[in-house]
């Protein structure tokens, strides 16, 4: 018994490793640095921007992976069907119904209370489209499950993935918003028009 448990961690830990040195070369060989100013959560949310391209997730996967790091990601439901859904699931995508606001945040909420590990990245802006209005899912998940809000930025002008820093929430959510947008002020996105940090 204990050979097996044994045998599983040693398997597990060789996969993580080899993931990670993938992306490291692969983020070396497009010239693509990364780092982690912050330390590693058992439980977080991982708030992730500028969102204004499919590349961004291609990227901001790679750049967690290359740290030795791995999240979770919310994917339709519509989408984790099989032969396609397989892979979504393996790369951490959790289906959820986002028809309803609260019930998403409650429906997250409890997945963090279920599970000893757990860390979530969320696009705030919510769509590849310039949007000055960030959705504040990720603000009211954080608060309702008691987990750190972690800042994380993809920059293309410096070819940069940095997971930068933790925001401490004050209680004021318009505030807070307008703060952690601000945080991304000169972040360079994929394609710049369509990054938006708020009126």
């Amino acid at each position: 018994m204990k050979k097996n448990v044994y045998l599983h961690f040693k398997q597990v830990y060789n996969h993580q490793m080899f993931m990670q040195k993938l992306a490291q070369a692969i983020l070396k060989a497009f010239g693509w640095t990364y780092e982690a100013k912050t330390p590693y959560f058992m439980k977080s949310v991982l708030v992730v921007a500028p969102h204004t391209s499919n590349w961004d997730f291609i990227m901001g996967k790679l750049g967690y992976l290359a740290l030795g790091r791995d999240a979770h990601f919310v994917i339709k439901k519509d989408w984790m069907v099989w032969p396609i859904g397989i892979l979504f699931r393996k790369m951490g995508g959790i289906p959820v119904d986002r028809s309803r606001a609260n019930k998403f945040t409650d429906q997250i909420a409890e997945i963090y209370k279920s599970r000893e590990r757990f860390n979530l990245a969320i696009t705030p802006e919510g769509t590849r489209k310039r949007n000055p209005r960030w959705k504040r899912g990720f603000y009211h998940i954080a608060l309702k499950a008691n987990v750190p809000i972690v800042l994380v930025k993809i920059d293309y002008g410096k070819k940069h993935m940095s997971v930068f820093e933790i925001f401490t929430p004050t209680g004021d959510e318009v505030a807070d918003m307008h703060a952690i947008q601000q945080k991304y002020k000169d972040v360079v996105a994929k394609h710049p028009a369509q990054f938006s940090i708020g009126e």
